[in-house]
This record gives structure tokens, C-alpha cells and sequence, in this order.
């Protein structure tokens, strides 16, 4: 057990059965009292993020998250088909443990999943991947003093907004944080 004055962001920590991650913490005295500390903490197991409140000297039980990189093969239904690049071993994951980017998936991806005891939690998508333009408006020249933007459909079937010059055919990077345009690979 640790105090929860030694937990700092990245942390992770078992509360009731339910794993943790420290995201901010904030320790406040006043006067006095107790010191008081405040944790904005995510569920690994629901994704919620939330505010907990703990007096100085609370403890909890300090847990140790393995990460493993694995390539993304397809998806059907509810689950997901990875694969470990180094035995070559595919596993299966339910759909809802990748918690952003989900539309964002395509083949040959790898992601990283975040694993206690060796039971994943988290599959996190790269920040950005790349795709092709597969329809959008035609290629312009427009006024560079302004971004101006139009829609274009990628090859995964995402529509985004792009600039005026992007044309079929050609490759963009794309922030799977938000859905933005980053920029034109060559």
C-alpha cells in the first residue's frame, strides 16, 4: 500500500477492485487539519475520468501497467483481431476498449494496449495515421490569405475536412484525436 500523497500523474493505483490512472494532482492544506488530496483519475476499465477527494494518510494499492504494441489485422461485430508482430500470436479484443479512434482503424496499424495482469484494458490508437483521398471536390487554388476547407472521403470511409488542394488520389495524415486534417504526405 502507498499513501496517496506519493501519487503523482501517470500513477496507477486498485481502488475497490477497480484499476486507475492519475491524470492531475492537487494537494491542499489549509490551516490546521488534514492536508486534502484531490485526483483527477480515469477507470481504465470504463474510461470514465472523474474527481476523487482523499484526507492525507488514505492509502491504496499501488498496481504496475504493461503496455504491449500489436498490429491491428480487421474487426468484425464486436471484436477486434490483433496480432503480436514478434510470435506472430492473434488475439481478440472487444471493440469497446479502444476508447477514441475506433474510426480510425485501418490494416497494419499497430496500436498499444494497456494490460493488468495480463488482461488488456486499453487498445490506444496511434495519434496519427495515414490515408488516401478516395472522393472529394476538385483540386483548386485557392486564396491562401484564409483556410478554407472542403469535404473529402478517405479510404476507411471517414469523411473529413480538407484544404482546397487535396485531390483523389492523394495521401493525408490525419490527427485520430479529433478527426482533423494534419497535412499531404508525399
Amino acid at each position: 500500500m502507498i499513501e496517496v500523497t506519493e501519487l503523482r500523474a501517470g500513477t496507477a493505483f486498485e481502488l475497490n477492485g477497480e484499476p486507475f490512472l492519475v491524470l492531475k494532482y492537487t494537494h491542499t492544506k489549509l490551516g490546521r487539519g488534514n492536508a486534502n488530496i484531490k485526483l483527477k483519475v480515469r477507470n481504465l476499465k470504463t474510461g470514465a475520468v472523474f474527481e476523487k477527494k482523499f484526507v492525507s494518510g488514505a492509502k491504496v494499492r499501488p498496481i504496475t501497467l504493461s503496455r504491449q504494441v500489436m498490429q491491428y489485422l480487421y474487426s468484425d461485430g464486436e471484436n477486434l483481431y490483433l496480432m503480436d508482430k514478434t510470435s506472430f500470436e492473434q488475439i481478440e479484443i472487444k471493440k469497446n476498449l479502444v476508447k477514441e479512434g475506433m474510426r480510425f482503424l485501418k490494416e497494419g496499424v499497430e496500436v498499444e494496449i494497456l494490460l493488468w495482469d495480463e488482461v488488456p484494458l486499453v487498445v490506444e490508437v496511434p495519434t496519427f495515421v495515414e490515408f488516401e483521398v478516395i472522393d472529394t471536390g476538385p483540386a483548386t487554388k485557392g486564396n491562401s490569405a484564409t483556410n478554407i476547407f472542403k469535404d473529402a472521403i478517405l479510404d476507411n470511409g471517414v469523411r473529413i475536412k480538407v484544404p482546397l488542394f487535396i485531390k483523389v488520389g492523394d495521401k493525408v495524415r490525419v490527427d485520430t484525436r479529433d478527426g482533423s486534417y494534419v497535412e499531404r504526405v508525399k
